[in-house]
């Protein structure tokens, strides 16, 4: 019972997430809360950067969501620590999973009302993205969309990878907005939505694009419509 007010709680959240998955970069996006005027914008935040190549966007309760952050970069320094390298986005992708489904287990412990994305390229199996639900299910994707209009946006974006294309990183990102603006009718500003990446190179780490980025890719898609 209580799993089923957890994914209730990320549907009502009041927010889409969108992710996508390149042939060498991967991203995801999300609406960005409009802050009270007394609140600091800077401070409110759905991505978090768990190692220096690992990103992950939470959709569903902010609080659940800090939580689940400390113990992901936990799992993610020890790890390094006993092995030596970085941890693989799949393998930390299990780690939250397989505690989340202890969570469901136990009258006296809560699942965590949180949906979470993961990002990352992985020098042997390349871009990666996958998703982790309050029960403890995790599965990769090609795109991924989680929140308030997850079926409506899940729709979208099957018939855009339909043929399975491979997308470079600018495409890649361009779809992820413009399946969030098609399916909340909405046009854009920079400051209304986060984009978090992983673009292709060596040094493959975790970013947030800058509003100014975040423009360049608004205004090439309205151009192209």
């Amino acid at each position: 019972m209580l799993t089923e007010y957890a994914f209730k709680a990320v549907k009502q959240s009041g927010f889409t997430t969108v992710g996508v998955r390149g042939k060498d970069s991967v991203c995801f996006v999300t609406q960005k809360k409009r802050p009270d005027k007394l609140l600091d914008p800077s401070s409110l935040t759905h991505m978090f950067r768990i190692t220096q190549h690992v990103g992950l966007l939470a959709t569903g309760s902010v609080a659940d969501s800090k939580s689940l952050v400390v113990k992901a970069r936990k799992e993610a320094a020890d790890f390094r620590f006993q092995y030596g390298y970085e941890i693989p986005v799949d393998t930390l992708s299990r780690i939250l999973a397989d505690q989340a489904q202890v969570y469901t287990q136990q009258a006296r412990m809560r699942p965590l009302a949180v949906e979470s994305m993961l990002i990352g390229v992985d020098e042997e199996k390349g871009p990666m993205l996958y998703k982790v639900d309050p029960a403890g299910y995790y599965v990769g994707y090609k795109a991924a969309t989680s929140g308030t209009k997850d079926i409506e946006t899940t729709n979208f974006l099957e018939k855009k990878l339909k043929n399975s294309p491979e997308f470079t990183y600018t495409q890649a990102v361009q779809l992820a907005i413009t399946a969030l603006q098609n399916v909340l009718s909405e046009e854009f500003k920079p400051s209304d939505i986060e984009v978090g990446v992983v673009k292709p190179g060596d040094a493959r780490t975790f970013q947030v694009l800058s509003e100014e980025e975040i423009d360049e890719h608004l205004v090439a898609i309205a151009e192209r419509d």
